[in-house]
């Protein structure tokens, strides 16, 4: 891997140049990826629920949050507040150990796949170069902490809960390895970086999504499976079995589980805008607009705008996506669990395997339009 194309040379190297040694610029990076994957989880959490709540309100013609901060701003602090100081409470017949340990095999995967994920050019803390397939094995861990804490808890309705989570999470987890399968074959490589590189150059008409509209519409699907949202939330039905794995949690532990729900759905959105959507790519190629703007492209006062642009292009794309998948929890009626395990299994897994076998028939007939 080329140091200087990630985050984590560029720091390192910024240092050396103000004369710190390269061993203790390296020591100074070490905590640093651990405290800016959890700011920026951090920050994209609240600003989710904040989506949900006035997205929710919305939709159902009311109000929402207004008075805690401006437009409620600081109601999801006051919800993270709440549930610090709340009693955690541990069943009297639980297993103690696996139900504190479930929580954290649940969040733990999620926060470690912000290590992959490019907000901007040259903007990733590793540049792994498998960092797909990274992201699919640390995503195939959590289904396993959800049975583990449903098991725990020592609870009829924890324990269907837990199942009902791992049976979900397999049956999506094949059609949306399939669809990624499909870019990763387009892009030659199983960076992220690489893959938005390769949908640049000519705008809007580049993504991803016009050559793997199957794929797209197969990965947003299995993502909202994955995320547990509606109309996929079984593992957690209130109507049926109360709320499922988390029945018996409280405090902070519930937190963890509550975070990474929403954690987890900023992730799948940000993939959905990497792997289709042109990442940090703008609709309108750059070089473009320089030249209707008079001003060379390697221009620096231009390349820290287009940066910046960048970033904030990202963002508008991951939370336009979140915004769908709201609008989705208040219009489309919850599915029963048979019918859930159909659609994975009977539907989106043929459709992921012939839409894998037709990318690479295409390649070899059309090797410059799919990446050959």
């Amino acid at each position: 891997m080329n140091a200087e194309l990630d985050l984590q040379g560029s720091f390192i190297q910024s240092l050396v140049d103000l004369g710190v040694s390269r061993g203790a610029a390296k020591l100074i990076w070490m905590p640093l990826p651990m405290v800016l994957m959890l700011i920026v989880a951090t920050v994209g959490v609240l600003v989710c629920i904040w989506q949900e709540r006035k997205i929710s309100a919305a939709v159902q013609q009311r109000i929402g949050p207004e008075y805690i901060g401006p437009l409620g701003l600081l109601a999801p602090v006051a919800d993270g507040l709440k549930l610090v100081f709340k009693e955690d409470v541990v069943p009297a017949l639980a297993d103690a150990w696996l139900f504190t340990l479930g929580p954290i095999i649940v969040i733990l995967p999620v926060f470690i796949s912000y290590l992959i994920i490019p907000f901007g050019q040259n903007l990733v803390i590793s540049n792994v170069g498998i960092g797909v397939f990274l992201w699919i094995a640390l995503s195939s861990i959590q289904p396993i902490g959800l049975l583990m804490s449903g098991y725990a808890s020592n609870n009829k309705y924890s324990l269907l809960g837990g199942l009902r989570a791992a049976a979900q999470s397999i049956s999506y987890e094949i059609p949306l390895a399939l669809s990624v399968l499909a870019v990763v074959m387009m892009s030659n490589s199983l960076s992220t970086i690489d893959i938005v590189n390769q949908q640049s150059g000519y705008g809007i008409l580049g993504w991803n999504i016009w050559r793997q509209p199957i794929g797209f519409i197969i990965f947003w699907i299995a993502a909202l499976a994955e995320c547990e949202r509606m109309p996929f939330d079984l593992p957690e039905a209130e109507e049926e079995i109360v709320a499922g794995y988390q029945t018996e949690y409280s405090g902070m532990k519930f937190a963890l589980f509550y975070i990474a729900s929403y954690v987890n759905l900023v992730l799948s959105a940000l993939l959905v805008s990497i792997l289709y959507l042109g990442g940090w790519d703008f609709p309108i190629p750059i070089s473009l607009i320089a030249n209707w703007l008079g001003i060379s492209s390697t221009h620096p006062i231009l390349q820290v705008v287009t940066a910046c642009l960048g970033i904030t292009m990202t963002l508008l794309k991951t939370y336009f996506l979140v915004f769908i998948a709201i609008l989705l929890r208040w219009t489309v009626p919850r599915v029963r669990i048979d019918q859930l395990l159909n659609l994975g299994w009977k539907f989106l897994l043929p459709i992921a395997l012939v839409n894998l076998l037709l990318t690479a028939a295409l390649k070899l007939i059309f090797p410059f339009a799919f990446g050959g």
